[in-house]
This record gives C-alpha cells, sequence and structure tokens, in this order.
C-alpha cells in the first residue's frame, strides 16, 4: 500500500489527453512480463478508451475556445469537455457548486461550443 505525503503538483487533463497517457503506461506494462496490470489502472484505461471522443489536440482546442467565454475558468472548462453535456439541465449541473449562475444565453453559448466538437 502506497502513502501519498505531499501534492507536488496538479495539472488539469481531458479524457483524451489521459487516454494517450494511459496509452503509454500500457504499452510499458505490456513490455515487462512481470509487471502486473493493476485492477484500478485497468479500470482507467477501459474507461477513457470508452469515453473518449476526441483526439488530443482537439480537446485542448476545446477547452481553450470554452475558456474564452465569460463564465467558464479552467477547471469548468475541462469539465465540460470531459462530460459534454447536451442541453442546459446537464451544463447546469456542471455549475451547480459555483457561486454564480449563468443565464440562459450564456448557457446556449456553451452549448453551441460543445456542439462545434460532439
Amino acid at each position: 500500500m502506497t502513502i501519498f505525503k505531499e501534492r507536488v503538483g496538479e495539472e488539469y487533463l481531458t479524457v483524451a489527453e489521459t487516454k494517450e497517457l494511459l496509452a503509454d503506461v500500457e504499452a510499458e506494462r505490456a513490455a515487462d512480463e512481470q509487471r502486473e496490470l493493476r485492477y484500478e489502472l485497468a479500470r482507467a484505461i477501459e474507461h477513457v478508451n470508452r469515453f473518449a471522443t476526441l483526439d488530443p489536440e482537439e480537446s485542448r482546442e476545446f477547452v481553450a475556445d470554452l475558456q474564452e467565454l465569460e463564465g467558464v475558468e479552467v477547471p469548468t472548462a475541462y469539465k465540460i469537455a470531459n462530460l459534454l453535456p447536451e442541453d442546459r439541465d446537464e451544463l447546469r449541473s456542471i455549475y451547480a457548486q459555483e457561486r454564480y449562475s449563468l443565464s440562459g444565453e450564456e448557457l446556449d453559448e456553451i452549448l453551441g461550443v460543445v456542439a462545434r466538437y460532439v
């Protein structure tokens, strides 16, 4: 069992970027016959393979386009890019923890960006 004592850094990733990183880890593990693919890692790989719909470059462009909109901060842009909300209700659930709410017009503007990438 590993116990982590301190957080060294933090970086936001899209599902597509995570898929790319996990593919490297999976290939590394496959090359070493003595290293087993742990359950958690196998499940993470399965998840990103199922839900990554964009390639990493497209996902970075998507996040950048979202960040250009008012009311979309970095963490929220990544949540939107990863969850791909289809309607106002799904988008509102992403903003449920925020201290502010967006107008219908702002929600539609965000959904318009999402539609360009889906």
